[in-house]
């Protein structure tokens, strides 16, 4: 049978996986005009729906503009930056500047440092081999934001194409939807004016009559915890409003479970007030120490909840990280859910989460 491709973005159509490029429902296919669901919600819809790829795929698909003239823009999930920071975005995309954009501001407290943060974005996307001309702290759902970012990506772009790269699962999608409405003025503008473009995967957007924002599928990186959760403890771990710091009066030799996705024991130091930042709907339990191994396997899933039936078969084994903290006010960071604010020096941690998702310490946003 002869493979029948869409004829927004080229790609072979495929009817299995919804999540994939390409995926059709099968009463389209009988259509004269066969389009994948993606370019389907475009057109008609003026949605722009993400798919996902590996790491390996989306290197191939992005070969031929590796070495084209650009501006990039990297979107990362504030509450997931280990795992929605692309560590091999150099070797993907070549030598063009980068903005890197921190979604999901409007979800941090009030109170957070916003320099601090974007120091600390500036830091790790250093560490991670990624050279930032420029950080930006933005909201896709709430617009916080978009404005400046958008006046940035105008300067520096300076009449070249615009690609918006990230991991699957950090608002890729709204995000690239609200650019449009605040780089146009218009709603519409992608039904209008746009019938999706040439190159499989991507889609391009017109900036001006010589240049394009392309939208490029999210890459899957296996260490985010997203990847190991049911779609309903995802929902569970997401924060959906500002979240509401819960503080813990601990003295040595008490443990904190986070559902049952991660843990933090503490094992030296003098009492102190914990502070957690996770989604408002995590519930956090405090136990001793001596008591923590047994409640967890006796109660994971029920008790400690999530995780689910579900992601319990696809969650990797809890392991353990030992921090001694040496000086005041740090955070321990949970990729996916939240983090830990431990106000003294002098004190030592152990830290559980899934084998994949790994644990790291920064000093304090707030």
């Amino acid at each position: 049978m002869e493979d029948i491709h869409c004829q927004g973005c080229g790609a072979p159509t495929q009817t299995k996986n919804q999540d994939e490029i390409g995926y059709t429902p099968e009463s389209a296919l009988s259509k004269e005009v066969i389009l994948c669901q993606r370019c389907f919600k475009l057109k008609h819809y003026n949605e722009i729906q993400d798919v996902s790829v590996t790491d390996d795929d989306f290197l191939k698909m992005v070969s031929e503009i590796r070495d084209v003239d650009g501006l990039a823009v990297h979107l990362i999930d504030i509450f997931d930056v280990n795992g929605s920071m692309i560590k091999s975005l150099a070797r993907i995309i070549g030598d063009k500047p980068i903005i890197l954009v921190g979604n999901k501001v409007d979800l941090l407290p009030k109170s957070t440092n916003k320099q601090k943060l974007i120091n600390w974005l500036k830091k790790s996307a250093k560490e991670a081999g990624i050279k930032v001309q420029d950080v930006h702290l933005i909201s896709s759902i709430r617009g916080h934001g978009i404005e400046k970012l958008t006046e940035a990506i105008e300067v520096m772009r300076k009449n070249r194409n615009v690609y918006v790269v990230g991991t699957t699962n950090v608002g890729k999608s709204t995000f690239i939807n609200r650019l449009i409405q605040q780089t146009t003025g218009d709603k519409n503008v992608i039904t209008t004016s746009y019938f999706p473009g040439t190159t499989l995967g991507f889609i391009e957007i017109p900036l001006d009559d010589s240049s394009v924002l392309i939208d490029t599928p999210g890459i899957v990186n296996k260490e985010q915890m997203a990847h190991y959760v049911s779609k309903s403890d995802l929902k569970v771990i997401t924060p959906a409003k500002e979240i509401k710091p819960r503080v813990f009066q601990l003295n040595s030799q008490q443990t904190l479970f986070f559902g049952g996705l991660g843990r933090i024991d503490f094992i030296k130091g003098d009492k102190q007030s914990f502070v957690c930042y996770f989604s408002n709907q995590l519930d956090i339990h405090r136990t001793k120490f001596e008591n923590a191994d047994k409640l967890y396997d006796d109660h994971v899933g029920e008790f400690l909840s999530p995780p689910d039936e579900s992601t319990r078969t696809t969650l990797p084994k809890l392991v353990q990280s030992t921090f001694k903290i040496r000086e005041e006010k740090m955070d321990i960071v949970f990729p996916g859910l939240g983090w830990v604010m431990i106000p003294e020096a002098n004190t030592t941690v152990i830290v559980h989460s899934p084998r994949t998702v790994a644990v790291s310490i920064r000093k304090a946003l707030i």
